[in-house]
């Protein structure tokens, strides 16, 4: 059996399942022991012609009931002893899916995918496993066996002793061979997890790979890869074949043991004296028969228990890391956000490292204002976004939202309020519709379309075959970038949230589709917050605000007029910028 902290409470709570399931599989082994002393009696009774046709239909009506309470038996174990280790496997897989939904950027900057998805994949099955034919294992060894290696011992306790023999060095045996396989299925594990990462991001990758023609390399790392994989694999079946083949060994010297012993007691009876029959040898070979199930159980229970142990650890490694980013024990409930964020000299740096991201930042955004966030590629203006949307943890009142510390608002508040176009546009492997009501499980249709229309995406998708049910593949493949940001736009703008922030949501579109999406967000927000980060002016120039960052802190702040005339690194900005736009008007 198979216990820790996040699953010994499974016992308690299908407890009268497995009871159910116990009793089943009590009742079948009982009976299988009654069936070969029904079949030696008859042998008896034709040796010694004795048996009358009364007795031989009794015995056939009583193999007859055996049987079937035995067909039901096994079904009722089936269903409540493996149908519970499978709603184990559900629960625990619910559980784990939750806490990832609660572990934050850091834990999944420190992980790769591949690795994650082993847990809810190998390591659950293992454990899975433990808890369904672990169990019935468990139970069969100490029922089946223990009762079998019993009424061995009653017919003649001399061919036992010898036969016991080797079941000690059995269970000497696979004790030692199981921390060995124990071992190698981690490491197995582990190759797993390695050939996932690969795959996948060669899988995710694949028009660069094809860009620069190097499938070759690709094919040979993988192969490399493979390689370990298959290796690690392969230990591990020696370890766990090697103890299979031991106990069929141990159990072919018993079966000799046995027929030796029993034939010479037989031979005695027979010129002798009555002291064991051949219906005696008969019961005792069916025993024995019954006997090797639980024997070579044994050697799988151990190799199961290994896996399911070290499968555990992983899983509760995972299921113990910590929620970093959860709600402060003395949490300020508000009605709803309205949309004023201060910072308040605010500084930043991410865990786990000593460099300050954003330094001393100071700057109010007036609820229903549009905000421009510009700067160089590293500057910070990201990290912004990710303490707005609350993914890391502050000091007290360094960022406060409509006067409130943003540490003591409900998380779920805080994200409810915002709508985010992030820098890497995320599409599902859904359609469109379904992605652009990615908020709300209920959206109009009429609702749906219109913010594709104030995204300027309408028109892109009717020209797609099934129009807005449109498959998009796995992470939007079939689209283009700037398709992308503007379904994330329009995913956005349906949430119809108090706060709007639009990280470079524009670097993949042309200026004319800039300018009529932006349009569109004026005649839309009016009221409403909208912060927009960007690297091209000709985004942010009509903000009521500009804030211009470099190199985490706060380089100048105004309306673009004022910081043309005053901010020399925004002038340079603005020129440059118009200088690259008058070259490729002449390029075109």
């Amino acid at each position: 059996m198979l216990f820790g902290k996040h699953i010994n409470k499974y016992y308690l709570k299908y407890g009268i399942f497995f009871l159910i399931g116990l009793a089943a599989l009590i009742v079948v082994d009982y009976v299988q022991l009654e069936i070969p002393n029904i079949i030696g009696s008859v042998i008896d009774g034709l040796e010694q012609k004795t048996l009358i046709e009364e007795e031989v239909l009794q015995y056939v009506k009583d193999i007859a009931i055996f049987g079937l309470i035995m067909v039901v038996g096994r079904f009722l174990w089936r269903i409540f002893i493996f149908g519970t280790s499978w709603r184990i496997d559900y629960d625990l897989r619910n559980k784990m899916f939750r806490h990832a939904e609660k572990l934050s950027q850091t834990y999944y900057s420190e992980k790769k995918s591949g690795g994650l998805m082993a847990l809810f994949i190998n390591d659950l099955n293992a454990i899975r496993m433990s808890f369904g034919p672990g169990l019935l294992m468990l139970f069969d060894i100490l029922i089946l066996g223990v009762l079998a290696f019993y009424k061995m011992y009653e017919l003649d306790p001399t061919i036992t002793y010898f036969a016991a023999i080797p079941l000690v060095l059995i269970a000497v045996m696979a004790t030692y061979i199981s921390k060995i396989t124990g071992k190698k299925f981690k490491a197995r594990q582990q190759a797993f997890e390695d050939l996932s990462d690969f795959t996948q991001e060669n899988f995710y990758g694949i028009s660069v790979i094809k860009a620069f023609v190097n499938e070759v390399r690709e094919i040979r790392a993988f192969a490399k890869i493979n390689k370990v994989n298959q290796d690690k694999n392969v230990s591990y079946i020696k370890a766990s074949t090697f103890l299979h083949i031991a106990v069929e060994m141990f159990i072919n010297i018993i079966r000799v043991i046995m027929l030796g012993i029993g034939a010479y007691l037989v031979y005695i009876t027979v010129n002798e004296e009555n002291v064991f029959s051949v219906g005696d040898l008969t019961r005792y070979i069916a025993y024995f028969g019954l006997l090797i199930w639980p024997m070579m159980a044994v050697g799988r229970l151990i190799n199961m228990t290994a896996q399911a142990k070290a499968s555990l650890d992983r899983v509760s490694a995972f299921l113990d890391a910590d929620i970093e980013i959860q709600d402060d024990r003395e949490v300020v409930n508000v009605e709803e956000i309205e949309g004023k964020i201060t910072f308040n000299n605010l500084t930043f740096k991410y865990p786990k490292t000593d460099k300050e991201v954003l330094k001393n930042i100071n700057f109010v955004i007036e609820k229903g204002s549009t905000v421009g966030i510009i700067g160089r590629t590293g500057s910070g203006k990201t990290t912004l976004v990710d303490l707005m949307l609350r993914l890391y943890n502050l000091k007290t009142n360094e960022l406060l939202i409509d006067d409130h510390d943003i540490m003591k608002l409900p998380i779920k508040t805080i994200r409810d309020a915002i709508g985010y176009v992030p820098q890497e546009n995320f599409i599902f492997s859904d359609i469109i519709k379904n992605n652009i009501s990615f908020s709300t499980d209920n959206a109009d249709q009429d609702l749906i379309k219109q913010m594709a229309v104030y995204s300027d995406i309408h028109d892109n998708i009717v020209d797609f075959p099934n129009q807005y049910d449109t498959l998009v593949g796995e992470r939007g493949v079939t689209l283009s970038g700037g398709q992308k940001q503007r379904i994330s736009i329009a995913r956005a703008l349906l949430k119809n949230p108090e706060i709007l922030i639009m990280d470079d949501s524009f670097s993949a579109v042309d200026t004319k589709t800039e300018e009529q999406v932006i349009s569109n967000l004026k005649e839309l927000r009016k009221g409403k917050t909208t912060i927009i980060i960007a690297h091209r002016i000709s985004t942010i120039k009509g903000s009521d605000q500009i804030i211009l960052i470099e190199d985490g802190k706060i380089m100048a702040k105004g309306k673009h007029d004022e910081l043309y005339e005053t901010c020399e690194l925004y002038r340079q900005m603005v020129i440059h910028q118009r200088l690259e736009a008058e070259l490729e008007e002449e390029v075109m």
